[in-house]
């Protein structure tokens, strides 16, 4: 998206065409509904007439209709409105969330993990959406309130000035007790999002680690905080609840005083001793005037509260939407990855691995495997640059600790997606076709079998999908977004030997600017690969899959056992 997506004033500009619509059908409904309250009192004056045997009872069928045909077009030039600001409010709901994830997937593993995962995870499911609804319920009551009301006051004026003046004192009030209290409806809604991340945490953490708190006996202590943060979570939405929404009757009962005097001065006016003289058609529209001019004055309040919460919201992302050049480091392009005595040790503890030595280029598929914990993911998880090693990894010539973090790409055991459509995940805000990288992972089909195909939703976490779809979905993002290491821990884990095959074989058409380490115990493919890294008991061998089969037994025995061709080799 073009401009700086922390000011709203893009996304404003970016639907200016869609706004225009949204303006003048505004206009047209809301001045339509003046309307109502003229035909309402002309129906009840001319009933008045037929009942003292001024008028016969045909007098009532033509204005009927007319009232009816009036109304009707009225109510489809708010269809029209409401399909154009909802229309409106979407994008700017999708634009706004595709430079959330931008961000949000740009930024640094060792920077995302300073923020709560809770706290993350309430701004990209929740605050935009609240941000994206004050602003299509203030777009919405410019006119909806806004101008039906000056509609309203108009009629109202014209049908008596000083009674207009005097029942309007009231409405205002409404307006200013709503502005009175703005603080509190922002304390209280700040407060109750705060909280919905502290409890988005702790229901995280208590799934994520519970076998290892039943292990350690810790089981009760993290019940007990995790009620704590429930009961929080609680207290705070009720609040937050009340201060939006408990004080609607109060606004609304403030804006209906006025009335009294209507009942009154208005009476006088049908009996001649009054400002005015009315007739039964004066008075009703009057009071039908007023009656909805102070229904929309209280839902005006009401709308303070909507646009302060989303003020709130905005404040808690803002910091994410960042322009694209302010996001990341320029990433460096294809160059030769060295690994020279590359070294890993936990602080304190014996190496994990020591002297990795091996040189590949882009295009080339280097395998990595061997016997379960033997350090495949950690090793990965150094391209990241974020924990530190000895010996050098060296990419272009260049020293991968001092390239920008987007350098490579480190897809794990666990798919992480977002709760979004499947194409959000995988364009994350960009432009393109999520189809195309769809087929790269043999998805297309199922994808299009969706009910809403690539903008069905996949749940918190993906859940909506299996566990070999989550895994070739995320596979098909790490190909959208390409960076010049591609490390990919288990990818075809979830999936059978065709399916595999056809991805490897697609992987290297797709990915020839890259060097991809493929991390797996599955060796089935590895006869394909470049490379192959052998790790067991902290030493690792580098060479070729043929070779590793003649002077590597325990590689031999594993990829037999594999592939079915252990007992033909015993047999021989």
């Amino acid at each position: 998206m073009s401009g700086d997506p922390g000011r709203l004033s893009t996304y404003l500009r970016r639907e200016a065409w869609t706004l225009a619509a949204v303006t003048v059908t505004g206009i047209l409904y809301n001045v339509g509904l003046a309307a109502g309250p003229w035909f309402e009192g002309r129906l009840a004056q001319t009933l008045c007439d037929i009942l003292t045997g001024q008028k016969e009872r045909g007098a009532m069928l033509p204005l009927a209709l007319w009232y009816v045909v009036v109304l009707g077009a009225v109510q489809g030039v708010r269809f029209l409105k409401r399909w154009y600001v909802r229309r409106f409010a979407n994008h700017i709901n999708r634009d706004m969330k595709a430079a959330l994830y931008r961000d949000l997937v740009r930024r640094s593993p060792r920077k995302l993990e300073e923020e709560s995962v809770g706290a993350l995870m309430t701004k990209a499911l929740s605050d935009v959406d609240v941000c994206t609804e004050g602003i299509r319920k203030f777009t919405t009551e410019v006119f909806d309130t806004g101008v039906v009301m000056l509609s309203y006051l108009a009629l109202l004026l014209a049908l008596d000035p000083r009674l207009t003046l005097l029942c309007c004192l009231f409405p205002p009030v409404a307006g200013l007790a709503a502005g009175r209290l703005r603080r509190q409806v922002a304390r209280a809604a700040a407060e109750s999002k705060e909280s919905a991340g502290r409890l988005s945490q702790a229901t995280l953490d208590r799934t994520s680690n519970a076998m290892l708190y039943r292990v350690y006996g810790l089981e009760g202590a993290r019940d007990r905080a995790y009620e704590e943060a429930l009961t929080d979570y609680e207290r705070r939405a009720v609040r937050s609840g009340v201060w939006e929404n408990a004080m609607q009757p109060l606004y609304q009962s403030i804006s209906m005083l006025g009335v009294v005097f209507l009942l009154w001065f208005g009476g006088k006016n049908v009996l001649g001793t009054g400002w005015q003289s009315w007739d039964i058609a004066a008075f009703t529209t009057f009071l039908s005037c007023f009656t909805r001019l102070a229904a929309k004055a209280a839902k005006a309040a009401k709308l303070f509260n909507s646009v302060q919460k989303a003020q709130v919201s905005w404040a808690r992302i803002h910091p994410f939407l960042r322009p694209v050049e302010e996001q990341t480091e320029e990433v460096p392009g294809p160059g030769v990855l060295e690994v020279e005595n590359l070294t890993f040790r936990y602080p304190g503890g014996e190496p994990v691995f020591a002297q990795v030595t091996f040189t590949a280029r882009p295009g080339e598929i280097v395998g990595v495997t061997g016997p379960v914990a033997c350090g495949k993911s950690t090793l990965g998880r150094l391209f990241l640059g974020d924990e530190p090693y000895e010996g050098h990894i060296r990419l272009g010539g260049a020293e991968l600790s001092r390239l920008p973090p987007g350098t490579a790409v480190y897809l794990g055991h666990r798919p992480e997606l977002l709760c979004a459509t499947v194409g959000e995940n995988i364009l994350l805000g960009d432009p393109g076709d999520p189809m195309e990288w769809l087929r790269a992972v043999c998805m297309d089909r199922e994808v299009a079998a969706f009910p809403q195909g690539v903008d069905t939703p996949v749940g918190s976490d993906g859940a909506g999908l299996s566990g070999g779809q989550q895994a070739r979905l995320a596979l098909a993002r790490t190909l959208c977004h390409q960076r010049p290491i591609l490390v990919l821990d288990d990818p075809f884990a979830a999936v059978d030997q065709q399916t595999e095959e056809a991805i490897l074989a697609n992987l290297r058409a797709l990915a020839g600017d890259c060097v991809v380490l493929l991390l797996s115990h599955r060796l089935r493919c590895f006869p394909q690969l470049d490379q192959v890294l052998w790790m067991e008991e902290g030493a690792v061998r580098t060479s070729t899959h043929a070779h590793l089969m003649e002077d590597c037994p325990a590689y031999a025995r594993l990829y037999r056992a594999q592939t079915g061709e252990e007992a033909r080799h015993e047999a021989e």
